[in-house]
C-alpha cells in the first residue's frame, strides 16, 4: 500500500507538473499575426541603437563587417562608427554626401556618395538601408504577394534564442524561388530595377557578370537574369518583446547569401541632436 500510495502521489505530481507549464506557456500565434506584428513594430521605429555584425558573400568570398550604429527615422539621420571609421549622415545637409573620416590614407574628412562605388565597395546594401525598413518592405511584399498562400510559405519554427534575447525563429521557404529573364526599360538601372521588384541588386550583379558595378549604363531592350524572390529561403529571429527581426539569414541556391545580427538593441532611444553633428565631443571627424 504505501508503494502505490507514493506512485500515486508521483503521477499527481507529475500531471501537476505538466499543467503549470502549460499554463506558463505563451499563447500560440501564427504566421500572418506575426509578419502583421512585425510590419507594425517597424513602422512605429523613431530611433535605434544597435550594434551591427554582418556577413556577405563578396566576389572572393565572404565579407564581415561590424559596427556601432545610431539613427533617427524622421528627418533620416545616421551614424557609424567602423573599427576607427566615422560616418556621419543627415537627410537635407552636405548636398546629400555622407561625411567619413577614414582610419587609412588620406587621414582627412571625405564627403562621399552614400550610393557610390567607394562607400559600396563589395557592399550588397547602401547605409540608407540601415535600420529594418528596408527588409520590412521586402517581407511586405512577398506577403501581399503570397495572399491567402502565406501561411504556405512562412512558418514558425519555435522559439529560440538569438543575440541574448528570446525569438520566435521565422522560416520564409520560396518553394519557387528560380531565376528569370527581365528586359530593361527607359532610364533604368540595376538599383531601380531591384527596388521595382524587391530584389537584390547585388544578385542581379552577381547573375549578370557583364555588369562592374551598379552604376554601368544599362540599355533599354537589353535582357537581363534576376531572381523571382528575394531570396530562396530566409531565416528571421523575431524579437518577442520589440517584434523586430533582430537575426536575418538569408539564403540562395549557392547557399548562404547574407546575415544581418543586432545586438544591444534600443528601440526608441532618446538621441541628442548633437550626437547627429560633426562637432559631438565624442567623435572625431
Amino acid at each position: 500500500m504505501g508503494f502505490k500510495k507514493v506512485s500515486y502521489l508521483s503521477l499527481f505530481l507529475i500531471i501537476l507538473l505538466n499543467f503549470s507549464s502549460l499554463a506558463q506557456q505563451k499563447p500560440a500565434i501564427t504566421a500572418k499575426e506575426l509578419v502583421t506584428k512585425m510590419s507594425n513594430a517597424i513602422d512605429e521605429v523613431q530611433s535605434l541603437k544597435y550594434s551591427l555584425k554582418i556577413t556577405e558573400r563578396g566576389k572572393k568570398g565572404y565579407n564581415y563587417y561590424g559596427s556601432s550604429v545610431k539613427l533617427q527615422k524622421k528627418p533620416r539621420k545616421l551614424y557609424l562608427y567602423i573599427k576607427g571609421i566615422e560616418v556621419l549622415w543627415t537627410q537635407g545637409t552636405n548636398n546629400g554626401k555622407a561625411l567619413v573620416k577614414p582610419n587609412s590614407f588620406p587621414y582627412v574628412n571625405l564627403n562621399l556618395d552614400p550610393m557610390g562605388s567607394l562607400m559600396r565597395q563589395d557592399q550588397h546594401h547602401t547605409i540608407n538601408d540601415m535600420g529594418f525598413d528596408y527588409f520590412g518592405g521586402v517581407i511586405d511584399y512577398a506577403a501581399a504577394k503570397l495572399g491567402d498562400k502565406l501561411e504556405q510559405y512562412i512558418t514558425i519554427d519555435g522559439e529560440e534564442r538569438c543575440n541574448n534575447r528570446n525569438c520566435y525563429k521565422v522560416t520564409i521557404n520560396n518553394k519557387d524561388f528560380a531565376y528569370t529573364t527581365y528586359t530593361i526599360g527607359v532610364n533604368e538601372s540595376i538599383t531601380s530595377i531591384a527596388r521595382k521588384l524587391f530584389v537584390s541588386e547585388y544578385m542581379i550583379l552577381e547573375l549578370n557578370p557583364k555588369f562592374n558595378d551598379y552604376f554601368d549604363i544599362l540599355k533599354k531592350g537589353q535582357v537581363i537574369i534576376v531572381p523571382n524572390w528575394y531570396a530562396k529561403t530566409v531565416v528571421l529571429f523575431v524579437d518577442q518583446f520589440y517584434f523586430l527581426p533582430i537575426g536575418i539569414k538569408v539564403f540562395d541556391d549557392k547557399g548562404l547569401f547574407e546575415e544581418y545580427n543586432y545586438n544591444f538593441l534600443q528601440v526608441n532611444p532618446k538621441i541628442e541632436e548633437e550626437e547627429f553633428t560633426r562637432t559631438y565631443k565624442e567623435y572625431k571627424f
